[in-house]
C-alpha cells in the first residue's frame, strides 16, 4: 500500500499481524504478527515506570481520538499524564505526554469525557476555590481535545463577583514512537526550551512546538509550565488555545477524511430501530478518520487497520473495507486497488503476482499465516464487484493487469493437491478459510475476465469447479452431530476440526452479474448444517459470532482467534446466512452485534470478549484491541446494507434488491448509497419487501 516495508510494531491484532505505526519500525524482539516480545522494566513518560514484563498498556478505557495521521489518546478524566499511551500523536510520533491543567493552584474535579466523533473528545471539570461561597464550585472547566493537534481550554464563571485566578498547564513530551511507548521503552521527558508563545522539544531527527493563544504572561523552561493570570468577570469566560505541531508555521494538513472531496459521501439510516442511524454515522466517522494517503501518490487514499497499533500498511483489511464500503461509493475501492497494485511483487517464480503482507496469528491450533495471501486474493474479488457497483470500465482497464497477475499467481501457487497453502511457517498446511478467499478470487475472477475480454477465465473457472469437488469431499468431517467443516488440513492430508469464526468465510461467495451470488465450497447440506453450527450458543456468544467455540480446545473468550467475537467475521457470518436463506441465524448474530455496538456507543472494536451473554450482562472490551478499527467501522455499512440485499450489476444496467424477508430490525431507509455513479435510496418494510426509492433512471429494477 506504501512503499514502507511492513512491520510488526505494535501487540497482537485479532487475526492479523500488527503494523507499526508511520514513522515507527519494529519493536526488537517482536516477530511480524506474534506478540511482542516481553519488555523489560523502563523508565516511562515523566518518570513513570513503564509496563512490567510482557505487559501492554490497556486501552479499553482509553478515550481515542483520531484523524490519521492525528491521534491523541486521552484517560477519561482529560488530565494528559503522560502514563501509559496518553498523549498527542503525528506519523506515529507521540508530540506531548503531558498536558495537565491547574486553575488556583488545585487540580480540577473530573466530571465526565466522552467522544463527541471520531477525531475530538470533550472533558468537563470543576474547580473548588477558596473564595466559593458554599458547597456548589463555581468555575466550570471545558476541555475540547482535537487529533489533528489542537486543544481549547474554556474557565466558565458562575460567581457573582470577579475572580482573578493563576492557571496553569504543565506540559512534557518523550517524542517516543509508538511502538517504544507501548513497550514501556520510551525514555525520560526531554528538557524543553520557550519557544514564542510556547514550548519547543528537540531530539534526534524531531520536534514538537506547542503555541498558545493567548500567550501565557510567564513561561518556565525547566519545568514546562505556562502561566496566565485570568480575570473571570461576574457569569464571564476565559479560552486558551493550544497547538501542537512539528513545525513552526500554522495549523497541519486537513486529513483525508476531512478533505473537501474525500471517497466516502455522507449516507443515512432511519427506521423503526433508532439505533440503525447512529450505528452508520459513528461506523462512516471512525471508517474516514482512519483515512491516510499514499505518500508516493497522495491523490490516493485507503483505510488502515486500527488505532492505535496499527496504522501501518495492512493491504488485507485495506481491501476488506473498501469492499463492504462499495455501497457507498466505488471511490475508494479505487484508490485502495491502486495503492495495493503498487506494492505487487514483480520478480521470482513463485513470488510473481503476491501482494505481500505481515504475518499473523491464525488461531491456537494453527501456525501463523500471512495476510499477504488475503490480499492477493481480495484484490480481483474487490475488482469485480466494484465493476458491478459502477467503477468506471477506464478505471477497471487500468487496474485489470494486477488482478490477472493475483490469478496467475493463486494458479501457479495451489499445490498438487489442488489447494491453496500457507506461506512462511504454516508452510504445507492448507487453511479452510484461505481456501475460501481462493475460490471466490477465481469464480469471480473468471467472470471479470470473460466480460473483460481477457485470457485466462476458462483456467480460473475450471480450477474453482476442481476446488469445490474436491473441498466438499476432503475438507469435511463427518461426526453424530451432522459433520463440520474441518478449519484446516495438513501437509499428510489430517483434518483439524476446530471451529471457528473463520467457517463464517465459507458462505461468503460474491457478486456476479446479473444480481447473482456465486457458487460456494459447500454444497447444500453441508451449508444448512455450517448455519446451524454457526447460530448455536457454542458459537453465537449473544454479542456476536466468537472466534472459537466455546466447547473447543483452547477457548479463551478474550483470544482473538481463540474465542473472542471478531466484528469483521460476525458481519461476514450475517451477510453469508442471510443471502444462503438462513435468515433466523443471520437475524440473532445482527441483533447481538447492534447490541453490542451499542454497548461500546457505536464505536465498535476490532475484537471483545466472547463471554456467553445473560441477562443482566454487557459486552466485554479487549484491552488490547484497535478501536476504531477499518473493517469493524465498514461493516456497519454491510450489516445494514445486508438487510436491503442490493445486489447491482452496473455494466448489465441492472440492480435487484433481495431484502431479509424476516425484516430483523423492523423497517429500514437507507439514503445517500450509490449505485453506476448515481444517488441510490432503498426501504425496506416491516413486512421484508424492498423498494427502492431512487435510482439512476438507466437502471433496470429488478427484485
Amino acid at each position: 500500500m506504501t512503499p514502507r516495508a511492513p512491520a510488526g510494531g505494535g501487540p497482537a491484532s485479532p487475526g492479523t499481524g500488527r503494523a507499526a505505526a508511520p514513522g515507527s519500525g519494529p519493536r526488537p524482539g517482536a516477530g511480524p504478527g506474534r506478540r511482542p516480545a516481553p519488555a523489560p522494566r523502563a523508565s516511562g513518560p515523566a518518570g513513570n515506570s513503564g509496563p512490567g514484563f510482557g505487559e501492554l498498556p490497556p486501552l479499553h478505557a482509553a478515550l481515542i481520538s483520531v484523524a490519521l495521521p492525528g491521534l491523541v489518546v486521552s484517560a477519561e478524566h482529560g488530565q494528559l499524564t503522560g502514563h501509559g499511551l496518553e498523549g498527542f500523536y503525528r506519523h506515529g510520533r507521540r508530540l506531548l505526554a503531558r498536558c495537565q491543567l491547574k486553575v488556583a493552584g488545585r487540580e480540577p474535579i473530573a466530571l465526565q469525557g466522552r467522544p463527541i466523533s471520531a477525531d475530538r473528545a470533550r472533558f468537563f471539570a470543576v474547580v473548588r476555590t477558596p473564595a466559593d461561597s458554599g458547597p456548589d464550585p463555581e468555575i466550570t472547566i471545558e476541555r475540547l481535545r482535537q487529533a489533528d493537534g489542537s486543544e481549547r481550554i474554556t474557565l466558565r464563571s458562575s460567581s457573582p463577583r470577579s475572580l482573578r485566578l493563576p492557571v496553569e498547564i504543565a506540559l512534557g513530551t518523550d517524542l517516543a514512537d509508538l511502538g517504544a511507548v507501548a513497550a514501556g521503552r520510551a525514555g525520560p521527558e526531554l528538557p524543553g526550551s520557550v519557544h514564542a508563545s510556547g514550548m519547543r522539544w528537540t531530539a534526534p531527527g524531531a520536534h514538537a512546538v506547542v503555541s498558545a493563544h493567548p500567550p501565557p504572561a510567564d513561561a518556565l523552561a525547566s519545568a514546562g509550565v505556562l502561566r496566565w493570570d485570568v480575570e473571570l468577570p461576574p457569569g464571564g469566560s476565559y479560552t486558551i488555545e493550544l497547538q501542537i505541531r512539528t513545525d513552526r508555521t500554522g495549523r497541519p494538513a486537513r486529513p483525508p477524511g476531512q478533505a473537501a472531496s474525500h471517497p466516502l459521501p455522507q449516507a443515512e439510516a432511519e427506521g423503526d430501530d433508532p439505533r440503525v442511524g447512529p450505528l452508520l454515522q459513528s461506523g462512516l466517522d471512525d471508517l474516514r478518520a482512519l483515512l491516510v494517503r499514499d505518500p508516493a501518490h497522495p491523490a490516493d487514499v485507503y483505510a488502515a487497520a486500527g488505532v492505535p497499533w496499527r496504522t501501518g500498511p495492512a493491504p488485507a483489511e485495506a481491501l476488506w473495507a473498501a469492499r463492504m464500503a462499495l455501497p457507498l461509493s466505488t471511490r475508494l475501492a479505487a484508490a485502495t486497488l491502486r495503492a495495493v497494485a503498487r506494492t505487487q511483487l514483480a520478480g521470482g517464480e513463485r513470488e510473481f503476482g503476491r501482494i505481500p503482507g505481515p504475518l499473523r496469528d491464525a488461531g491456537p491450533h494453527l501456525p501463523p499465516s500471512c495476510t499477504g495471501v488475503e490480499a492477493t486474493l481480495a484484490f480481483p474479488v474487490v475488482l469485480a464487484e466494484a465493476r458491478r457497483w459502477g467503477l468506471a470500465e477506464s478505471e477497471v482497464a487500468e487496474l485489470l493487469p494486477a488482478a490477472e497477475r493475483c490469478l496467475r499467481w493463486l494458479r501457479a501457487c495451489a499445490g498438487d493437491d489442488g489447494y491453496l497453502g500457507e506461506p512462511g511457517p504454516a508452510a504445507g498446511l492448507a487453511r479452510a478459510e484461505t481456501q475460501a478467499h481462493a475460490h471466490r478470487a477465481a469464480v469471480l475472477g473468471a467472470e471479470l475476465l470473460r466480460e473483460c475480454g481477457r485470457p485466462g477465465a476458462q483456467e480460473c473457472a475450471a480450477w474453482a469447479a476442481g476446488l469445490r469437488e474436491r473441498f466438499r469431499e476432503e475438507f469435511w468431517i463427518e461426526d453424530l452431530a451432522g459433520g463440520r467443516p474441518a478449519a484446516a488440513r495438513t501437509a499428510d492430508g489430517r483434518p483439524l476440526p476446530s471451529l471457528g469464526g473463520g467457517a463464517a468465510h465459507l458462505l461468503d461467495t460474491g457478486l456476479l452479474g446479473a444480481g447473482r451470488l456465486a457458487p460456494g465450497l459447500l454444497d447444500k447440506v453441508q451449508t444448512e448444517q455450517l448455519a446451524r453450527l454457526l447460530g448455536g450458543p457454542a458459537m453465537d456468544s449473544g454479542w456476536g459470532l466468537r472466534g472459537l467455540g466455546a466447547k473447543e480446545a483452547g477457548y479463551n473468550p478474550f483470544g482473538h482467534r481463540a474465542g473472542a467475537v471478531r466484528v469483521y467475521d460476525t458481519a461476514v457470518a450475517v451477510t453469508g446466512l442471510a443471502a444462503a436463506g438462513y435468515e433466523k441465524e443471520a437475524s440473532a448474530l445482527l441483533r447481538g452485534l447492534l447490541d453490542a455496538a451499542e454497548a461500546f456507543g457505536y464505536r465498535l472494536p476490532e475484537m471483545y470478549a466472547g463471554e456467553q451473554r445473560t441477562a443482566d450482562s454487557a459486552p466485554l472490551p479487549h484491552p488490547a484491541a484497535c478501536r476504531p478499527a477499518a473493517v469493524a467501522a465498514a461493516s456497519a455499512v454491510q450489516l445494514l446494507t445486508t438487510l436491503a440485499g442490493i445486489r447491482p450489476d452496473a455494466p448489465a444496467g441492472t440492480v435487484a434488491v433481495c431484502p431479509v424477508r424476516s425484516a430483523p430490525l423492523g423497517a429500514v431507509r437507507l439514503s445517500g448509497l450509490s449505485v453506476a455513479g448515481e444517488p441510490f435510496a432503498v426501504r425496506v418494510s416491516r413486512l421484508g419487501v424492498g423498494m427502492v426509492e431512487q435510482a439512476a433512471g438507466r437502471l433496470q429494477l429488478g427484485g
